[in-house]
């Protein structure tokens, strides 16, 4: 078994871990605090490719393979992790539901605008009142007069409000559960199609998360993503490559907190000794940097069987939930090992605590993945 990376997996890690460091930690602080988009930085993203990272280089893109993918995610969340997730909901959601079950038309229309930066993605699967029950949604969409109309809402989606196209589910068949569903793309400015107020969350303060509203929205044919009654399956083939980049994103959180703690225990003292010298903060330590390189390890396996065309379902499962729950527990030992210092804003690592939480419910919860993982063990439909 080979471990190594590529040349160019490593010189796009390199890339996204000097971005990282040169424009995200410290320096989004404010847009953290003040709760506002860093529009000029997610701006800086196109025209590194990081914005187009999936896309075939015919339509704009890096086309690059999904180990390189979520090394990128897991620099820029280890930098932070608004970004990070602002960008990778882009990519593996919106653009790439483009990218996999677009048409031709749709494709050359959509995808150069979303890989250079030029407008940000959104995707609307979930609603308030289905969230690991996906296949509940209740928005729908009825042809009328030759195009669609839409009616609904959805709920908790990142970049609502700053992004220019969305892809939204809706059900175009009542009688029917998960294949009545179909997926639409709407563009910003789109009449009856608005997003609300930005949500005040936990952490990731300097993401945008907001609902998506429908209101008599209309859409012409041309813009049904993929065959009707299909959309919903394919949301979950979409949301396997999700898990991937939201897997990377705990790994790259779960780092950030264990390079702030090797920080500060190195820096702070006490009884006359820093407290890298006390037997029990190494322990600590040690089981950290553990879990975290098998986190690491669990999300790359999973982006190799993506690149290989072979299933990864349960790999990406398997991937997401570890590295969140890691990356729980890695923010938590760092306030832990703050002390005080921990629990104040001035430290990053109060940041990156809020931050995780959000990694063990996204993209399918902790439960959803265990779910996911035991009916494949089980070989349960």
């Amino acid at each position: 078994m080979d471990f190594e990376l590529t040349d160019d997996q490593k010189r796009i890690r390199r890339a996204a871990r000097e971005f990282a460091e040169g424009e995200l930690g410290d320096a989004i602080a404010p847009y953290d605090e003040r709760q506002t988009f860093p529009h000029e930085i997610v701006k800086k993203l196109g025209p590194l490719g990081f914005l187009g990272v999936l896309v075939p280089d015919e339509y704009g893109g890096a086309g690059l393979d999904y180990v390189s993918y979520a090394l990128i995610v897991e620099e820029l969340c280890r930098g932070d992790a608004s970004v990070g997730i602002t960008m990778w909901a882009h990519n593996s959601l919106c653009t790439n539901h483009i990218t996999v079950f677009g048409s031709e038309a749709q494709k050359r229309r959509y995808l150069p605008r979303l890989a250079s930066g030029d407008v940000l993605g959104a995707w609307g699967l979930t609603e308030a009142g289905s969230g690991s029950d996906a296949a509940a949604l209740r928005t729908r969409a009825e042809w009328r007069d030759g195009e669609w109309v839409l009616n609904g809402s959805k709920a908790f989606i990142t970049n609502a409000s700053v992004g220019g196209l969305a892809v939204v589910l809706a059900r175009t068949d009542p009688e029917q559960r998960s294949r009545s569903i179909s997926a639409f793309i709407l563009e910003r400015g789109t009449p009856g199609f608005r997003a609300g107020q930005p949500y005040r969350k936990l952490g990731l303060h300097a993401s945008d998360t907001a609902e998506l509203i429908l209101e008599d929205a209309r859409v012409p044919a041309a813009g049904l993503l993929g065959e009707r009654g299909m959309g919903f399956v394919h949301a979950l083939q979409v949301l396997e490559g999700g898990r991937i980049a939201m897997a990377a994103m705990g790994v790259g959180i779960a780092e950030a907190a264990l390079g702030q703690s090797v920080k500060y225990m190195n820096q702070r003292t006490a009884f006359g000794r820093t407290l890298a010298e006390f037997n029990g903060l190494q322990g600590m330590i040690a089981e950290v940097a553990a879990e975290v390189e098998v986190a690491r390890l669990l999300t790359l396996r999973a982006a190799y069987l993506k690149d290989t065309g072979r299933p990864a379902r349960h790999a990406a499962a398997m991937a997401k939930l570890f590295a969140s729950e890691t990356a729980m527990k890695a923010a938590s030992k760092a306030v832990q090992i703050h002390g005080g210092a921990g629990y104040i804003t001035e430290f990053p690592v109060e940041r990156i605590f809020r931050d995780a939480k959000l990694t063990e419910i996204g993209e399918g919860t902790s439960e959803i993945q265990r779910l996911v993982i035991a009916r494949e063990i089980l070989q349960l439909s």
